[in-house]
This record gives structure tokens, C-alpha cells and sequence, in this order.
């Protein structure tokens, strides 16, 4: 009963054409395409799984309603779950045989056999079709299901995966895990929120956090610095109906010392467990840092862990809502979590969300459901005794995490967990400029919590990107660009008075404030953020980080009960 369209692929055409929209004679025109939106389901006779990208990306199809058919590809189609056209029913037979999955969807939701159109052998077709009837009559309703869910998935990840690459070529930015790189302007957080499909925090957003809570939204919520959600009001409406949630953030120790750009999310997620009074779980991927960084062993991973779990406890993280892990430590408590996440994800999926190739070695590739797990309050028997009990997740983190998260949530249904919540954070830039995010292993661009005065004064003086003009004359008559000076940005971040630092823009706008008047403005507001860090560092014993990281009940009271506060006066 679907309305099909079978398109014919010219083999001589190149996947670049359809994108840039310079079609070569006798190919695929763009006018076929767009009347392709009209049908339910699009079968795509043509021998690369490229093609099929191509075309669900130029029509906008839903992942769900396009089937590859790999004419004459057996070995492919059962290697990707996809579908293949062939006019022989023997063809179907083998193929079904091989790969049940591909062929009981494809059958099941369109129930008409897949022959060429040029084909007129009623009686061929008519066999391949009975055939497969027969074969899908034996299956259960369920098991069509999960079948059918499962492609869809991995189909929906390699095509996620190939428009994540064609529009971070276009924008001239990428964003994944381990690298960001911006574009001429730096990062397009808009575009970000497009190709991502997340939705930004709005004002109403911040309205209503400011009536649950009672508190002004933190200046990062204000300004944008956290700008990108996915289901937050959810996560109020539990808050509200007297349900609690828990925080999930964490910290992949790359580095003896962690730099300034490493405390957004763990200051943020201080202020969110503050002010809803609820349990925190913080994860150290000491793990992920060995498998991605060549150059670590397992000692040095662990020593390096442990020293950035004391830089975040001397944030004033409070010790009875508030459990940090390692993973080489917890991962087996866990385990039971990530081998049903495990099961329920295929390389496909990972593949189209992470980009990994068969060069990268088979930690990387295990590890997503790792970070994953956390996500699901099942993992922490000893917060949450009741394991059948769903408690709401909010994970605060950069956006460059979201491809782990975005996997998460789309296999969290099928193991009947809630989906977490997400708020994203923008890059901290690097004293280099805008384009990239601060690197551990690049001094020049960072702040480290290990830094003298001194050195604080002489970096930001010697490497801080200045949005200024190239000379005094020049500035004063032309004024500054504050969007682009580090400088400034990095005062948007730590000043919180926001009519000083609106004073300050408009004096480096108007060119009356010097480059070096707000970088003395700015070592003024960092260095004391750095020495008051340092020596709450001192403070945190062995015995604090042993508490921090018992497995031992917590206590919170935020979400048990309805509350009936007022907004605080701004």
C-alpha cells in the first residue's frame, strides 16, 4: 500500500556532483530528486551505500522511509543490513538466508518484491514475493519490530555520520570528542544547534529555571555560555511534581594539572547541584585517555587521574550528594549496564557517530558504551537501591561530548530507560584565538590551576589573542573588537558583575580602553580565581578523595518534595 519510487543511479556519476549540484549529462537530475519527497519510500537501485546518503541528505527523507537497494551486492548488503535489488528470486532466497534482517524489514514494510522495473515477468515476481511472504509469517510481531528498529538505527547513524562531515567541510569547522577546530569566525554554535538538533536555551527556558529554583540563572545561562539543551524542561517537570533527578558530568585526565577551560562544566555543575539540591556522579575516563593517547600508560593515566579528582574536589563539591569514579576502578560494578547498552548498539551506529575506521584499535570502539552507562541511574546501586526505578539524568558538558549522548538517547527506549538530559556549553577559547578550544598539552594556550602569578601575568600579556588595533592610534580611532579579543571573552566567562563588564565593552569598543588595560583587568580577575583554587587544593587529603569516592549512599533533599519558593530579586 506504500507509494515507492525506484530511482536508477548513473554508475558514472560522483557523490561530489549531487552535493555541489553540477550534475553531468544523463544523470540523476535535481528535478527527479525533489519529486521524490512526495513518496513514502525511496528504493535506491545503485551499488554504494555514498548513494543512498546522497540522496536521503538532497531530498530530506526520513531515514526511515529509504532503502539502498545494492543491486547484485549480497556480501554488502548483509555486511551494512541494507537491501539489494536482483529479478531473481533465488537471488532472494540466498539473501534471506544470509541476511534475515534486511530482508524481513524491507519486506515488512512494503510487501511488493524489489525487481527491476524493466523486468516483466509476472510470474518471477510473483514467486519472490510469495516466497518472502511465507518466510515473514513465520516471524512474531515483535521480532519484525526489533528488527526493523535496528536498521533504521544504524541507517539513521551513517547518514548522521556523512552530513556531520559535509557540513564541517562547508562551515570550515569541526567538532568532534577529541579536536575543535573553527572556522574563519570561529565556531558557528547555530550551526552547531542545526547539525546536532539540539534546541538553544531561550529566555522562557531561563523564566522557568528561575521559578522552579528561586534563583537568577547563573551569568553562563544569561550570556550564553551553556546555550544548547535537549529535553531540560523535562527535567523541570519532574523537578516540579516532586520527582528528583541526578547530575552526571565528568573529566578525562589528559594532563598532571587541569587549566581553566577544565572548570566550566565543573563550576556549572556545582551551581546546578546548589541550587536543586540534588546527587552528582562524576565519571574520570582514565580509560578512554589510554586507548586515544598513544603515548600513556596505565600508571601514569591513574596518577594523572587521581590529581585531577583533588582539582575537583577543591571546587567545594560536597561530599554526601557527590560520588567520583574511575573507571578502571568501577567499571565492573557497571558492567551489567554496558554490556545491555553494548548489545543494543551496532558498529554502524558508533561508526557513523564517532567516525571510527578499522585502523583505530578496539578500545576506542568499545568505549562509547562506557560513557554511556553513567546515563542511567541503574549504574549506582548504592545511590539508587531501587535499580527498576528510572531516575531522570541531566548531563552538563561542552557540546563536543553530544555525539556520545546523542547515541545514548537513542537506545536508551529499546532498553526501557529515560533518555538523559543534556545541557551544552560553549568552547573555552585558547589564548590563540577563537577557532580552537584550550589543549592540556599546549602551555601557550591555557591557564593551568598550577600557574604562579607570574606566569598567569607573563601568558596572558605574550599570548592572549587581542581583538585591538595594530596600533595605539589605530585603536583609539577604530576602537576594539571584543568579540574576538580573548581577553575580553575570557572576563565574559569569570567577571560576574555584568554592568562592569558591559562598561568594559563599551570602553574597548570605543577605543578609550587600551589592549593592555583589559588584560591587566583580566590577570586582576583570574589570578586570585587560581591562588584560591590552589589552596583549596592543599586542603584535600587522601582521606577526602577516599570519601568522595566510596561507594556509599548520598543524601539530598531536592525533587523529594514539591517546593513553593519566590524568585530571588536580581
Amino acid at each position: 500500500k506504500a507509494t515507492v519510487s525506484v530511482l536508477y543511479w548513473n554508475y558514472t556519476m560522483s557523490t561530489s556532483d549531487l552535493f555541489v549540484n553540477t550534475l553531468k549529462p544523463g544523470s540523476v537530475k535535481k528535478e527527479q530528486l525533489k519529486r521524490l519527497k512526495n513518496t513514502d519510500s525511496i528504493i535506491v537501485r545503485t551499488d554504494g551505500l555514498s548513494r543512498l546518503k546522497c540522496v536521503a541528505t538532497f531530498t530530506g527523507s526520513a531515514v526511515s522511509d529509504v532503502c539502498c537497494a545494492e543491486a547484485g551486492c549480497k556480501a554488502k548488503a548483509t555486511d551494512c543490513g541494507l537491501f539489494y535489488a536482483s529479478d531473481s528470486a533465488k537471488d532472494w532466497e540466498e539473501l534471506y538466508a544470509a541476511s534475515a534482517k534486511g530482508a524481513e524489514f524491507f519486506f515488512d514494510c512494503l510487501m511488493v518484491p524489489l525487481c527491476s522495473t524493466h523486468n516483466s515477468d509476472a510470474e518471477l515476481k510473483a514467486k519472490s514475493s510469495a516466497h518472502m511472504k511465507v518466510k515473514l509469517e513465520s516471524l512474531s510481531t515483535c521480532k519484525k519490530i526489533e528488527m526493523a528498529n535496528q536498521v533504521i538505527a544504524d541507517l539513521q547513524a551513517s547518514i548522521e555520520q556523512q552530513q556531520k562531515e559535509i557540513s564541517n567541510l562547508e562551515g570550515g569547522q569541526k567538532i568532534d570528542p577529541w579536536s575543535v577546530e573553527g572556522g574563519e569566525k570561529g565556531i558557528d554554535y547555530d550551526k552547531l544547534i542545526e547539525q546536532f538538533g539540539s534546541q538553544r536555551i531561550d529566555n522562557k527556558l531561563l523564566e522557568r529555571i528561575e521559578k522552579v529554583t528561586g534563583k537568577q540563572p547563573h551569568h553562563w545561562l544569561r550570556r550564553g555560555m551553556f546555550f544548547s539543551h535537549r529535553d531540560m524542561h523535562k527535567m523541570l517537570d519532574f523537578y516540579e511534581k516532586g520527582q528528583s533527578f541526578y547530575l552526571y558530568t565528568g573529566r578525562g585526565p589528559s594532563s598532571d594539572a587541569m587549566h581553566m577551560g577544565h572548570l566550566i562544566p565543573f563550576m556549572f555543575t556545582k551551581w546546578l547541584q546548589d541550587v536543586f539540591d540534588v546527587p552528582l556522579v562524576i565519571q574520570v575516563t582514565d580509560d578512554e585517555k589510554f586507548y586515544v593517547k598513544e603515548q600513556l600508560t596505565i600508571p601514569v593515566v591513574e596518577k594523572m587521574a587521581v590529581e585531577n579528582i583533588k582539582d575537583i574536589i577543591a571546587l567545594g563539591f560536597d561530599a554526601k550528594k557527590t560520588f567520583i569514579f574511575r573507571d578502571f576502578d568501577y567499571y565492573g560494578e557497571m558492567y551489567r549496564v554496558i554490556a545491555r547498552i553494548g548489545k543494543a548498539t551496532t558498529c554502524n551506529q558508533v561508526k557513523g557517530c564517532f567516525g571510527f575506521s578499522g585502523s583505530d584499535n578496539i578500545g576506542k570502539w568499545g568505549f562509547p558504551p562506557v560513557q554511556a552507562a553513567p546515563s542511567f541511574s541503574c549504574a549506582f546501586p548504592h545511590i539508587f537501591p531501587d535499580v527498576k526505578k528510572n531516575i531522570p539524568c541531566l548531563i552538563p558538558c561542552a557540546i563536543d561530548q553530544d555525539p556520545y549522548f546523542r547515541m545514548t538517547r537513542d537506545i536508551a527506549p529499546r532498553l526501557g530507560w529515560m533518555k538523559p538530559g543534556l545541557l551544552h556549553s560553549t568552547f573555552f577559547p585558547s589564548l590563540q584565538g577563537p577557532k580552537t578550544k584550550m589543549s592540556a598539552s599546549i602551555d601557550s594556550s591555557a591557564i593551568f590551576l598550577t600557574d604562579t602569578a607570574k606566569k598567569i601575568k607573563d601568558k596572558i600579556n605574550k599570548h592572549a589573542f587581542s581583538g585591538g588595533g595594530a596600533t595605539k592610534e589605530q585603536h583609539m580611532e577604530l576602537g576594539g573588537h571584543a568579540d574576538i579579543d580573548v581577553p575580553f571573552q575570557w572576563l565574559t566567562f569569570f567577571m560576574a558583575d555584568d554592568e562592569e563588564l558591559a562598561r568594559i565593552r563599551k570602553e574597548y569598543t570605543a577605543g578609550t580602553m587600551l589592549t593592555g588595560d583589559i588584560k591587566k583587568i583580566l590577570c586582576e580577575v583570574i589570578t586570585p580565581i587560581v591562588s584560591g583554587h590552589q589552596a583549596a587544593r592543599k586542603a584535600v587529603t587522601d582521606e577526602i578523595v577516599a570519601d568522595f569516592m566510596a561507594r556509599k549512599p548520598l543524601q539530598w533533599e531536592g525533587g523529594k518534595k514539591k517546593l513553593d519558593v519566590k524568585p530571588e530579586a536580581k
